[in-house]
């Protein structure tokens, strides 16, 4: 074995002494990987997570992970000929995703759940199920790129820039990244996924991509943290930056940083944005758009992927991306330790939220750096 070629996952030994998990959501994506590498010949072991009652998300369209996706992800193992295996993470997804989520907007941030769900369910718990089952490595359906540096493995952006879901797997951490593997991190298009899924037959080859998070049908989370915290939606005033009440609202939880739309309290001459929200008072701020600019921002519980310790040097230039829709910034991260810095951005941004995650680039290159969690803004 030991002279054995290097396969396509990076192991001295054949395909079919090399066992892989692939995390399969029902997807387009997921069930590429789990095709291509079955037909490659690999020990592929299909395994989807349960993470929410069913009864509800059946009827529901535009999530990964509901029942439909659960029958559609055996489909393909039954198509390609290898087991697959459903998990029961309710319990797991609920304390570790969505009672973060609720609580994240009751104190008036903005919170990305799906990062908090690769970081606390997918490349944790379910990374260590694949540990159990004895396989050499796990496989996903994300568009990033790992690649072989001198230090290790290395974290890279999708070679589709439209596709690239770096900002959301930032903190996957080093041991993480020797166990998983991105097939799909260098393909040129999502056409290119769509055509290797109708080359295998799969019945998902147009299978529409999900689009809200899978727990908060149609996108109103306000109506799910009401659920899950009666009580939430108190309301309260809409006040200016000097105090002065504009108006009233329904409820802090239906308001985010750099809203201009749905105010209720237009006709005051320049547009007004949400700047900031109180929860404790009740207030949601707001504020002429010049008040959303920001350019320091402190970052904590960083993940850093750079070969020399975060705190080695005073100073690191980088690239900073502070929403998933923005495009990295140049900016200088000022370490305070190992997992906490001040962020600070070349030119400032608006509508920069806490709850939201600041993800760092190399300058020039496709790596990505780490990145941590935006926890207060000044």
């Amino acid at each position: 074995m030991l002279d054995h070629p290097l396969n396509s996952l990076g192991f001295a030994k054949p395909p079919s002494a090399t066992r892989v998990v692939v995390a399969m959501s029902g997807g387009v994506d997921s069930s590429v990987v789990a095709a291509e590498l079955a037909a490659e010949g690999y020990d592929v072991v299909g395994v989807t997570l349960q993470l929410y009652d069913h009864g509800a998300a059946l009827a529901k369209k535009g999530a990964c992970c509901a029942g439909r996706d659960i029958h559609d992800a055996r489909r393909v193992a039954e198509t390609m000929g290898f087991p697959h295996y459903v998990l029961d993470y309710e319990n797991t997804f609920r304390e570790a995703v969505i009672d973060e989520f609720a609580d994240a907007y009751l104190a008036g941030a903005t919170p990305v759940p799906c990062i908090r769900c690769n970081e606390r369910v997918k490349f944790k718990d379910l990374l260590q199920t694949a540990k159990d089952l004895d396989a050499d490595c796990m496989a996903t359906g994300h568009y990033i790129q790992r690649k072989m540096g001198a230090a290790g493995p290395e974290l890279h952006c999708a070679a589709d820039a439209a596709r690239d879901q770096s900002y959301f797997l930032f903190s996957t951490t080093r041991e993480q990244l020797d166990y998983l593997r991105f097939p799909l991190g260098h393909l040129a298009s999502k056409a290119e996924t769509r055509a290797l899924a109708a080359r295998h037959g799969l019945p998902v080859a147009d299978k529409p991509d999900s689009q809200d998070i899978c727990f908060v049908p149609n996108g109103n989370y306000a109506a799910v943290i009401e659920k899950l915290r009666p009580g939430a939606a108190d309301p309260g005033e809409i006040v200016d930056l000097a105090g002065n009440v504009l108006g009233a609202h329904r409820g802090v939880i239906h308001y985010t940083i750099g809203q201009r739309r749905g105010l209720g309290i237009g006709g005051l001459g320049d547009p007004l944005f949400v700047v900031r929200l109180d929860p404790e008072r009740r207030q949601v701020i707001v504020g002429p758009r010049e008040a959303l600019s920001t350019r320091i921002v402190p970052v904590r519980e960083i993940n850093w992927l750079g070969d020399a310790p975060l705190t080695l040097q005073a100073e690191w230039q980088v690239m900073a991306k502070v929403r998933s829709t923005r495009a990295p910034r140049e900016a200088v991260i000022r370490p305070i330790s190992d997992t906490e810095a001040e962020v600070e951005l070349i030119a400032p941004e608006d509508g920069v939220s806490p709850g939201q995650a600041c993800v760092f680039h190399a300058p020039g290159d496709s790596r990505i750096l780490g990145g941590g969690w935006i926890w207060r803004g000044r």
